[in-house]
């Protein structure tokens, strides 16, 4: 058995979720989830927090060195600071203010008694895909993209794709610590609007709200399609879910919207090959689970957009880490930082 492990954190704007992790991605203890209470203010996401890591240390097969956190948003771990949370936050006046500049380290240090890493998800999602997923802890350069309600993304870097010295792997972040903002390319000048707030981004065309529309769309314009029936006709009720149901069933029309998913998709990771030169490129995300229906399309526009040299470098696939990509994300970081 393994004599050490770290606690994974991935906080969503729903749930939190904790578990104690073997240093090669084995679970060592039961797995802890909790209500996050996103949107019921700082205190209450706190005391949320480090009710799931203590309950998760507790259940750990060996005591745990660290814990790491991966959050959806804009983390300053230096500093102890969520710069930007747009899930979290508090009505005030019947306006929802988010998360800006929170100081939340220090006191989930403080109530756990353990030190703590944090990280923004989706580079922590990268992170622990190079480690535990098609990474396998030794690929040049890794690219993910993870699709959902919004478009995350991340890039993770071996010594060996870096001019000049360092040490690794290393995970990009920025000048300001919250780059790797992947989504937010733009593929279509001008096009679809995104939560952003930016236009033709891959977010606008390829997150869940996105998809979901184009379908719906189809559909009011008499486009016949089983989707219809799997729904009893509430196209409100229409998800990615029922949409790759529609396309195992032979549905033409959502077999369409899948293929325009990778379109686009293939657009963005076409142009992400071309800066970022990787060897894998991983696509994760829940709705990556439909990837049968877009990864021909992905690959195929891909390579329309990349240098010829630098696509026939790179393996474009599914990720390996999917359910488990919050969790791992942050024993990554733990893991990484206790090695730094």
């Amino acid at each position: 058995m393994q004599m050490s492990s770290v606690i994974g954190v991935d906080l969503g704007g729903t749930n939190v979720r904790a578990q104690a992790v073997f240093p090669d991605g084995r679970p060592a203890g039961e797995r802890v989830e909790m209500s996050s209470h996103a949107q019921d203010g700082v205190e209450i996401v706190i005391e949320k927090l480090s009710d799931t890591i203590n309950l998760a240390i507790k259940n750990a097969e060996v005591e745990p060195t660290s814990v790491g956190l991966a959050i959806p948003g804009h983390v300053d771990d230096d500093a102890g600071v969520v710069v930007w949370a747009p899930n979290f936050g508090k009505y005030v006046d019947g306006v929802f203010r988010y998360w800006e500049n929170v100081e939340i380290k220090a006191e989930i240090e403080r109530r756990t008694g353990k030190p703590l890493t944090m990280g923004n998800d989706a580079n922590a999602a990268a992170l622990g895909e190079y480690l535990f997923g098609l990474g396998e802890g030794k690929a040049n350069c890794l690219v993910v993209l993870t699709l959902g309600t919004g478009i995350g993304g991340g890039v993770v870097l071996a010594p060996k794709s870096i001019m000049g010295p360092a040490s690794g792997p290393l995970v990009l972040i920025g000048g300001n610590k919250g780059g790797g903002e992947l989504g937010h390319m733009v593929v279509q000048h001008n096009g679809m609007d995104c939560n952003a707030g930016s236009y033709g981004t891959i977010e606008a065309y390829c997150q869940r709200d996105s998809i979901v529309r184009r379908a719906t769309h189809k559909l009011r314009r008499g486009r016949k399609s089983i989707i219809n029936d799997l729904v009893k006709g509430e196209l409100g009720k229409v998800t990615p879910a029922i949409i790759d149901e529609a396309a195992d069933h032979g549905d033409s029309l959502a077999r369409e919207v899948w293929r325009e998913t990778g379109m686009f998709l293939g657009v963005g990771v076409g142009s992400l090959i071309n800066v970022f030169a990787p060897d894998v490129f991983a696509i994760g995300g829940q709705i990556s689970k439909a990837g049968r229906w877009f990864m021909e399309a992905v690959i195929d526009e891909a390579r329309n957009v990349a240098v010829p040299s630098l696509f026939a470098d790179c393996e474009i696939e599914l990720a390996k880490q999917v359910d488990d990509a919050g969790l791992l994300g942050g024993a990554a970081l733990a893991l990484q930082k206790s090695q730094s």
